[in-house]
């Protein structure tokens, strides 16, 4: 698409890391550069992408069904290159919005105010604004826009706004401002007709002052839009609401991450994954297998398999077959559990290896609950964004996989790549015995503890109407909880800041477990010193355990009920900042399911904790 006027020939500058493009600054996000206010285009117009291709077969089974397509690629998002003379590499962004604000003001003394002309891309001469005095003044971008829940955003029509549909005034408007705040009270759109409208007047939902979406997508192109309400005949389009751009729920990432782990019984499909992307994805017949297996790298990976078996798993790959179905983390939690005493191969380009260790013995509260402590020396990540929402974040669901029925934002006109990164690193996996955890549920007051658990979660999904999603369980809440005081309690020692660590909860049919782990795509990733923490499995329990038997904030934190209307915390049971909520980038949940009181005793209740207090 050519770019129309108003996107023109500005290319803005500025720099942001792979994964944050992934995982914040995807197609539709709002972001401010040095110089301009941006919002980062669809797919349709990166440039360059093709030379960083990620290959991850169970993940793109897992997109495909989500997506509906029949075949899906993986890409990193396109660095630009420094080189002037070579070909435009990198991400588009269009200017956006469209409605500015100029750095000349005037003061009200009756009131204090301070009034801004309000004005229109096409008010501009060379990016200013010239007042009456003749004299040139910059402008920033208006920090208002206007969205739906299903991603689409637009800019507001602030005559329309002030004026009504049927008033055609086109005279002066101005943004008035009183005190520092910058509540939305404080803020009144004026027009010099001297009609104006306060602000927080586009928050009042009930009387629709922004109108209904017309389904806008500029990320995707200037004239990009669809019906708000997709194919469904029925469908309404959603009320349009006001939202702050640089807030942070202006967008959230829907992205789906898999551990690059061996599946039992899939050494075939490893040895494939190891040279896809470089060398077998061009075969087109078993002739072109043996011809690339003459290269050293090809058949050091393949070797002990046939050139049939090979050529078969290519095929299979070709024709956009899957190896299983089975769920995301289904897969991850089976081979961590039943594998033998170790898991891949150490090599330096090796996609995961990990050893068995012994259980730790002699601690007579942890008798019986462990099951396997496992020490993951290398591990593959890859996080592949799928779409997008605004307001509200669609969270991947205890198995890691998004639901089907969620709303989603497009990435892109024409669906056949998504962007992904992939990141390495190195981790610790802690499996818990199934029978403890199955008498644990057993008790009469863990029982009374997640009904009241389960009441919050009624609550807030009674203020969500749109959420699908189910309560997660008493083991995840448990095993979710006391992952955030493992991490808390291994940062101190690890050489990692609490913030590097993150957590895959594992909840299922095959069993409980929990895995800390730390990826990046540098350097960072292969420390060694988080893997070691595995070695002192029992200390950092134990440390952990007395991190969350008293908080800083005990006994209001403590008596917590998730049920409390008053409160308004119905996903957090005894938690807060002073005992388990972490960075976001830590946390699986958004610091969601949360609750001490099933981990350890607390100043409030000793009968429905997991671990009893060590001697």
């Amino acid at each position: 698409m050519k770019p129309s006027k108003w996107h023109a020939a500005v290319r803005p500058a500025g720099q942001i890391r792979q994964s944050q493009v992934v995982t914040m600054f995807g197609p539709g996000a709002m972001l401010d550069l040095t110089d301009h206010a941006v919002i980062v285009a669809g797919l349709d117009h990166w440039t360059g992408y093709k030379e960083y291709p990620i290959h991850e077969e169970r993940l793109a089974a897992k997109v495909k069904a989500l997506l509906d397509v029949p075949s899906i690629e993986f890409y990193a998002p396109p660095a630009d290159k420094d080189d002037p003379t070579a070909a435009i590499t990198g991400i588009t962004a269009w200017l956006f919005p469209e409605w500015f604000v100029a750095q000349y003001e005037e003061r009200n003394p009756a009131t204090g105010a301070r009034s801004r002309p309000l004005v229109y891309r096409l008010d501009l001469s060379r990016g200013q604004l010239y007042q009456r005095d003749k004299k040139p003044y910059k402008v920033v971008p208006v920090r208002f826009v206007q969205a739906c829940l299903r991603g689409h955003v637009s800019d507001i029509d602030w005559r329309v706004f002030v004026h009504g549909r049927e008033d055609k005034c086109q005279r002066s408007l101005w943004m008035d401002e009183r005190g520092t705040s910058g509540d939305l009270t404080e803020i009144t759109i004026r027009c010099e007709c001297k009609k104006d409208r306060q602000l927080s007047v586009a928050t009042k939902m009930n009387d629709v002052p922004l109108g209904h979406c017309n389904g806008p997508r500029p990320w995707l192109g200037n004239f990009s839009r669809e019906k708000c309400g997709g194919g469904d005949p029925g469908a309404k389009a959603q009320i349009n609401r006001l939202l702050v751009r640089s807030a942070s729920n202006a967008y959230f990432a829907q992205t789906l991450s898999v551990i690059s782990i061996p599946e039992p019984g899939g050494a075939l499909r490893q040895a494939v994954d190891s040279v896809w992307v470089d060398f077998l994805q061009y075969a087109e017949s078993k002739a072109d297998v043996v011809r690339e297996r003459k290269k050293q790298k090809v058949s050091a990976a393949l070797e002990g398999l046939s050139d049939d078996e090979a050529w078969k798993d290519v095929e299979r790959r070709k024709s956009g077959g899957a190896p299983s179905m089975r769920g995301i983390r289904e897969v991850e939690l089976e081979t961590l559990l039943s594998s033998p005493d170790q898991v891949g191969e150490d090599q330096p380009d090796g996609l995961f290896y990990a050893r068995t260790i012994p259980i730790p013995k002699g601690e007579p509260w942890l008798t019986g609950k462990l099951a396997k402590v496992v020490k993951v020396h290398r591990l593959r990540e890859v996080i592949a964004q799928v779409g997008f929402t605004r307001f509200e974040a669609a969270v991947a669901d205890i198995n890691g996989e998004l639901a089907l029925e969620v709303e989603r934002a497009a990435l892109s006109l024409n669906q056949s790549w998504v962007p992904a990164v992939e990141n390495r690193g190195e981790g610790v996996f802690i499996g818990f015995a199934a029978p403890a955890i199955e008498a644990w549920l057993g008790r009469k007051a863990v029982k009374a503890r997640g009904e009241r658990l389960v009441a919050g979660f009624d609550s807030w999904k009674a203020l969500h109407p749109g959420v699908t999603a189910n309560f997660p369980g008493l083991p995840y809440v448990l095993l979710h909880s006391l992952s955030h005081l493992l991490i808390t309690a291994v940062a101190l020692e690890c050489g990692y800041a609490a913030s590097s660590i993150r957590e895959r909860i594992y909840v299922g049919d095959s069993g409980y477990g929990i895995l800390l782990y730390t990826a990046s795509s540098d350097a960072e990733g292969t420390l060694g010193g988080l893997v070691q923490a595995a070695d002192r499995i029992d200390q950092y329990l134990r440390d952990a355990i007395e991190l969350g038997r008293l908080c800083a904030n005990d006994p209001v934190c403590a008596q917590h009920q998730p049920d409390n209307r008053q409160e308004e915390r119905f996903l957090l049971g005894a938690a807060c900042h002073g005992c388990l909520l972490l960075a976001e980038s830590s946390c699986e949940r958004r610091n969601d399911f949360l609750d001490r009181t099933l981990v350890v005793p607390t100043v409030d209740s000793d009968s429905a904790a997991f671990f009893a207090e060590p001697e």
